[in-house]
């Protein structure tokens, strides 16, 4: 393998991680050290390291794994590395992975039992593969769980393969995309829905 062109992804991916944590900090969708954010290289991972603020990302940020999510430069990467090695190998087409704990997306995780529903949305659009608004997309809710690899298993059991993502209860939402830029638009797309969400739920309490 070419060392010089897997340092070359490595760093045009990390620039892209980085620029997308700016991206989901400026909006609050990633408080304190929360959210994990990554991209699939052609023998590995580059991920953001546990711990680290978003909003203040450097190329040390960005960890190297290989693709069973180890780490390969001696950092340290997030215990929810392994959501994301189960993601790349069952949505294969899919190289990037972003977690979020916006407000918007724990609060309607909380308020809506098993799933959320998304339908008629002209947002919806904004989905790769989606070209009408004239369409249902469901987003699982799945329990929190401390123990990932349990948490992975609860999530290959809800998942499928038209799935765009999922969110767990409590805690935020996780999306994919072909690539960080597609990625970074279906994290927008989804949480503007569900802020939408949140607000038609309000207006129609008694």
């Amino acid at each position: 393998m070419n060392s010089g062109l897997i340092n070359q992804e490595f760093i045009q991916h990390a620039n892209a991680l980085i620029e997308a944590g700016k991206f989901f900090h400026d909006r609050g969708w990633v408080p304190a050290t929360s959210g994990n954010l990554s991209a699939a290289l052609h023998d590995g991972l580059a991920i953001t390291v546990s711990g680290r603020h978003k909003g203040r990302l450097t190329r040390e940020d960005i960890m190297l794994t290989d693709v069973t999510g180890r780490s390969m430069d001696g950092k340290k990467c997030s215990a929810e590395t392994l959501l994301h090695v189960y993601i790349y190998k069952n949505y294969r087409e899919n190289r990037s992975v972003l977690h979020t704990h916006s407000p918007s997306a724990t609060a309607i995780s909380l308020l809506s039992g098993t799933e959320v529903a998304l339908e008629g949305y002209e947002l919806l659009k904004a989905l790769s593969g989606i070209d009408t608004h004239a369409t249902r997309v469901v987003i699982p809710v799945i329990a929190n769980d401390q123990d990932i690899v349990r948490l992975a298993q609860s999530v290959d059991a809800r998942l499928d393969k038209d799935s765009r993502g999922f969110l767990i209860k409590g805690h935020g939402l996780y999306t994919w995309g072909k690539t960080v830029e597609d990625a970074v638009r279906h994290v927008e797309a989804l949480e503007a829905m569900f802020e939408i969400q949140l607000r038609l739920m309000a207006l129609k309490r008694p």
